[in-house]
């Protein structure tokens, strides 16, 4: 191959007997090694000058940084190939797409590999963010939720779930999405805006101590995301959740000022969950109950709700459930307000999110999880969703970037 010839005949990379070491000393020539690179023409073979530190025993190859090589044996263009496709199919379907539209031959093991290697970098970018954007509108949105991702079983071993035994085979992946919504539907309902929505996620912890001096894991991220797509500097805040206390605890250490907003269509299934358990299935005196139920909660009658709620709940474990969450979210429930000032009232981003990003990827039959698999592949994916990845790769490209 013509390139692989130039590039062994050109000795530029030979720098001169000795060069800086990371560590602060020098690593001596140490010769030409050659090595085997897959680029999206095919393989190629280098011999490359090598650097070697006696102090650390760190090697260092210039040719490979100046070409790009930092992921092993893949060219940029291979790697962000993989990373492509490992974002959004499963490894086996990676390997197959990469054969049959570019004749890259990896195997499923390589592009694992490979992929959450990729992932591991793009967490640790997010983790150096240190701009703040201009919110892009006056308003802007921020949900919060959380969805299962099944595990392999050292990953859950002495974990509660939801299991007969009581046992766990999931761990919680939570997201935090955010967008805006200033357009409008026919009906002058806000609809999000094309292209605004961002989403970033792990399997980590919401929960904070009082004696913590710092906020948990999942809050820095939310903190992050908030920054980064300037939600916390905008006119008006909005918060929306599925009821956890867990949203809300982070939504009041971050957010104070923001509107919070329990999502009406969640709000709805719980109260459908109470009705069924209440008159059973098919019934037309629960349907017309539940049509009652669901027009006070639009009207904002929340009292109304509340005590056709009592007259079930000291029998019915799910009316009182139901009572017990919508007395804890009442000022969260104000939608008649809320509507009247424009805003979104549910969270079918989140919802959708949830599914996109989690879901689509990382749920699907017969895959189990490591927690650093899953969050390196979550990593991936959220920066592919939120038009992020041409971004992570002009970072790589300039050091920037691990």
């Amino acid at each position: 191959m013509a390139i692989e010839r130039r590039l062994n005949d050109d000795h530029s990379d030979y720098l001169g007997p000795t060069i800086p070491c990371s560590c602060g000393h020098q690593a001596r020539y140490d010769g030409r090694l050659e090595k085997t690179f897959i680029t999206v023409l095919g393989p190629i073979i280098l011999r490359r000058a090598h650097y070697l530190c006696a102090e650390c025993e760190r090697g260092r190859f210039p040719r490979d940084h100046e070409l790009g090589f930092l992921d092993g044996a893949l060219s940029p263009g291979v790697s962000r190939m993989v990373g492509a496709v490992a974002a959004s199919v499963s490894f086996a379907e990676s390997a197959e797409l990469l054969l049959e539209l570019s004749g890259l031959s990896l195997n499923a093991k390589q592009i694992e590999r490979h992929a959450e290697a990729l992932g591991r970098d793009i967490e640790v970018a997010d983790r150096r963010l240190t701009m703040i954007d201009t919110p892009t509108t006056d308003t802007m949105y921020l949900a919060m939720d959380g969805t299962g991702v099944p595990m392999r079983p050292a990953e859950t071993a002495g974990r509660a779930g939801k299991q007969p035994d009581g046992t766990a085979k999931t761990r919680e992946a939570k997201l935090v999405v955010v967008w805006t919504a200033e357009g409008r539907d026919a009906e002058g309902i806000p609809v999000r805006d094309h292209g605004s929505v961002s989403y970033s996620g792990a399997i980590e912890s919401a929960a904070d101590n009082d004696t913590d001096d710092r906020r948990s894991p999942f809050a820095q991220r939310v903190w992050r995301e908030a920054r980064r797509r300037g939600f916390s500097a905008a006119k008006r805040q909005v918060v929306l959740g599925d009821g956890a206390p867990w949203i809300w605890n982070i939504a009041d250490e971050l957010f104070p000022g923001a509107v919070q907003i329990v999502d009406r269509y969640h709000v709805k299934e719980n109260i459908a969950k109470a009705e069924k358990a209440i008159f059973g299935n098919e019934s037309i005196s629960g349907k017309e109950w539940l049509v009652s139920r669901f027009k006070e909660l639009d009207e904002g009658r929340l009292e109304e709700l509340l005590t056709a709620m009592t007259v079930h709940a000291s029998r019915i474990p799910e009316a009182e459930m139901c009572h017990r969450y919508i007395t804890k979210n009442k000022s969260r429930m104000d939608y008649p307000r809320f509507r009247s000032q424009g805003l979104c009232t549910s969270s079918g981003v989140m919802e959708a999110g949830c599914k996109i990003s989690v879901g689509a990827r990382l749920k699907r039959a017969g895959m189990h999880w490591t927690v650093n698999g899953a969050n390196a592949i979550l990593a991936l994916r959220c920066c592919r969703l939120s038009s992020r990845f041409d971004a992570f790769w002009q970072e790589r490209r300039s050091g920037k970037a691990a």
